[in-house]
């Protein structure tokens, strides 16, 4: 059975540091794509970061615009990724999932694989 645990959310104060780690289980993830998103009470679920597979041991991150500078994404191992959050913004406040799929997307219908979310709250 494939799982994917998302562990490492709290509530911290604005300008602090996150750190968001996925396992994924239940099968060989080397040649998927891994990402993650959040949804915040009210609004869709986005695209955060995503660690793009291009063959053999090489991944590339892939940054939303409103994260780059501040979000992380490390590819551990092929069935963990991380997320390092600095920086942190009262916006910032959503459940944040991890997702895998054979193809690489940035949008959250066209991920097979997800998480069940853990939750990140930003106080001002």
């Amino acid at each position: 059975q494939v799982q994917l645990v998302e562990s490492g959310g709290g509530l911290v104060q604005a300008g602090g540091s996150l750190r968001l780690s996925c396992a994924a289980s239940g099968r060989s993830f080397s040649s998927y794509h891994m990402g993650w998103f959040r949804q915040a009470p009210g609004k869709e679920r986005e695209f955060v970061a995503g660690v793009r597979w291009s063959g053999g041991s090489t991944y590339y991150a892939d940054y939303a615009d409103s994260v780059k500078g501040r979000f992380t994404i490390t590819r551990n191992n092929q069935n963990t990724v991380s997320l390092q959050i600095n920086g942190l913004k009262p916006e910032d406040t959503a459940v944040y999932y991890c997702a895998a799929d054979l193809a690489y997307s940035h949008k959250a219908d066209e991920y097979e694989y997800w998480g069940q979310g853990t939750q990140v709250t930003v106080s001002s």
